[in-house]
């Protein structure tokens, strides 16, 4: 038996690799059903204040055909209390790199008066869309 009926996880998935896919299988490993997130290029652009490299209906489409995903959705929203409102989760999983941090510490106390469970899962390290891009950026100014 699954903890957890209905479970979240939210990120950009730009440039998929396999730290994504490690937070999605884990996620899922915790729950019956899995709904994936997927921020939208102008969430990313708001917050990031960078493009995405794959587009939002591209990155919705490669998380929706992994395994593990039951749903996958296009967020416009980085506030989870919102987000729980649509899908009526009853834990949200992030990566362990944002245990500790002001903004997880205070979106843990508002999900806990609903109810909701904040999971951190293993974080892999050694991989990140950002490095990704760096090693794109720097090999296209090479050629």
């Amino acid at each position: 038996m699954k903890k957890y009926k209905i479970g979240y996880t939210q990120g950009v998935f730009d440039m998929f690799h396999v730290g994504h896919l490690n937070l999605i299988n884990r996620a899922k490993e915790q729950c019956e059903f899995l709904i994936v997130g997927v921020n939208s290029d102008e969430l990313v652009l708001s917050y990031k204040n960078k493009k995405t490299i794959v587009g939002e209906n591209e990155r919705v489409e490669i998380v929706a055909n992994i395994k593990a995903v039951d749903k996958a959705v296009i967020s416009d929203t980085l506030d989870k209390v919102v987000q729980h409102k649509k899908l009526q989760f009853d834990a949200i999983f992030i990566g362990d790199d944002w245990k500790g941090s002001e903004r997880w510490k205070a979106t843990e106390e508002e999900l806990a008066k609903i109810g909701v469970d904040l999971v951190y899962l293993p974080y892999t390290q050694g991989v990140s869309s950002t490095k990704l891009r760096v090693v794109a950026d720097n090999s296209v100014e090479e050629n």
